[in-house]
């Protein structure tokens, strides 16, 4: 290992053979062929010896040889990412599942977001496929028109030709939610709903529709918000939480779109004087890596966004293999589950509303403390 090592740190002047390469890693040049090409799953080919390969090719020039292939077999081992912007969050997490499923398979991406600009949405597709791309991956983007090449979309429920789509299964999550926030006694729960340009309002709201009914909690539609500003980070949820705090309608625990708006709803109640969870209960959605280091801490619904990247990335390999029996699926379903943190508490009696015709707003405070 070693002297494996030493060789490596030792860059070639020019680009390292499959030979040489084979050698230096004391593997049978068909394994190493195996892996560069893509075929080492095919193959049972261990992960690790697979990442060993692939590092020491990247280190030793190898890379050129990779690129001579694609020009020979007339690909480009290349996959098209579209997003509606990259900050931290679920896009970012979506990715780098996309990434850690390409990179072993020794195909290359690159990533486009459009802020959700039609023109951008309607461009990038076609940016994409005269660069020759082999497959798109649109993560939470619709893509409208019919493509020459295989499409995977996540959280784009779009049921047509030629697409699958990698979708959370939202009724269970609208579940485990209300019947967490349910067995703490929170009755009056307050609603921010995503924005209208999100693939995944629609069907979310239908779902949380549902289980408050299943359930019996009654949903109010003065304590239903739905976020505004396409700006990404905190400050929208901070926007609606401070508009359900003016409409004076009180309620004991608010259910966030997703995690960022959770944290913007905590920053807004603070700024009033309320803490959390004693006073307001706050549960986001996604699990995004904030989530856990918020102060306090979020509890949320889990979407499994890492894994979703994966199971798009190596879907979209296996339609440009053709590996994919017909009829392809419309649908991959992946589940939620419920990660309690301490931003969601026990309803306490003495905070909750009257049920006078015009009832206050839960007192505010001058001072706060965490959960």
């Amino acid at each position: 290992m070693i002297r494996e090592q030493n060789q490596l740190a030792k860059a070639p002047i020019k680009p390292i053979t499959l030979k040489e390469l084979a050698a230096m890693l004391e593997l049978s040049q068909s394994t190493v062929s195996r892996i560069i090409n893509g075929e080492a799953t095919a193959h049972r080919i261990a992960e690790e010896t697979q990442q060993r390969v692939l590092h020491a090719a990247a280190l030793n020039g190898y890379v050129a040889n990779t690129m001579a292939r694609g020009l020979r077999q007339k690909r480009t081992y290349t996959i098209g990412v579209i997003v509606p912007e990259i900050s931290e969050g679920y896009s970012t997490t979506v990715i780098s599942g996309i990434e850690d499923e390409l990179l072993k398979d020794g195909f290359f991406y690159f990533v486009v977001s459009h802020r959700h600009r039609a023109d951008l949405l309607e461009g990038y597709p076609r940016m994409m496929l005269a660069r020759s791309v082999e497959g798109i991956i649109a993560v939470d983007s619709p893509v409208n028109e019919d493509l020459p090449v295989p499409l995977v979309s996540i959280s784009g429920h779009d049921r047509r030709q030629g697409a699958i789509n990698i979708e959370l299964d939202h009724d269970q999550a609208a579940n485990l939610a209300l019947s967490h926030l349910k067995s703490l006694g929170h009755k009056h729960i307050a609603f921010i709903k995503g924005q209208a340009f999100s693939s995944d309002t629609v069907l979310r709201w239908r779902a949380i529709e549902q289980a408050a009914s299943d359930l019996h909690i009654e949903i109010d539609d003065r304590l239903v918000v739905q976020l505004q500003s396409p700006e990404p980070g905190p400050a929208p949820g901070q926007e609606m939480t401070r508009h359900l705090l003016q409409g004076g309608q009180p309620f004991t625990a608010i259910f966030a779109f997703n995690d960022v708006t959770a944290i913007g709803a905590i920053s807004a109640l603070r700024e009033a004087g309320l803490r959390v969870p004693k006073d307001i209960s706050v549960l986001g959605f996604d699990d995004i890596m904030a989530a856990s280091m918020h102060h306090p801490p979020l509890t949320t619904i889990h979407q499994p966004l890492r894994s979703m990247g994966q199971v798009a990335a190596s879907t979209l390999l296996s339609l440009i293999r053709n590996e994919i029996p017909h009829p392809q699926p419309e649908a991959i379903t992946v589940y939620p589950r419920l990660v309690v943190r301490k931003s969601t508490g026990h309803f306490t009696p003495q905070a909750e509303p009257s049920q006078t015709a015009d009832p206050p707003l839960p007192a505010l405070r001058t001072s706060e403390s965490g959960g």
